[in-house]
């Protein structure tokens, strides 16, 4: 196995317990896949998010304002691009959500950037998030 397939499998590793944790609504794991100054932009925010604690923010408000609760998370179609220290990951994202409006079934695409921190550790430093062409909602 070359070098650069070692590193795209630990990039899908880091990948898979950050969807692992997100899919079980465990926020503090899956915010802790992330720098502290990662950035985040999604389709359902007006505005771009520029820190791990702003997402912890925003994502209070939705269960405040919505009783938001991820109920389960899958992806597929995972490409890895290495770029030294640096990836993208991009993948179809397939997530259960419930909210006061019930349970919703959500097909996005979205893009992480990973950075290798010096333990070597690979972490989030951006998330893209965009509806699946096609997706309702």
């Amino acid at each position: 196995m070359s070098r650069h397939t070692d590193v795209a499998a630990e990039v899908r590793q880091a990948s898979a317990v950050l969807v692992a944790a997100f899919g079980r609504n465990d926020l503090e794991e899956y915010l802790g896949c992330f720098r502290e100054d990662a950035t985040f932009l999604f389709h359902g925010t007006d505005r771009l998010l520029t820190s791990r604690e702003e997402y912890r923010q925003e994502w209070a408000s939705w269960v405040r304002e919505d009783d938001f609760r991820v109920l389960g998370c899958e992806t597929s179609g995972t490409h890895v691009q290495v770029l030294g220290d640096t990836a993208v990951l991009t993948h179809a994202v397939h997530t259960t959500v419930s909210t006061r409006a019930g349970r919703e079934e959500l097909r996005e695409r979205e893009t992480i950037v990973f950075s290798r921190d010096p333990s070597g550790r690979w972490l989030a430093v951006h998330e893209h998030l965009s509806p699946a062409p096609g997706a309702a909602g």
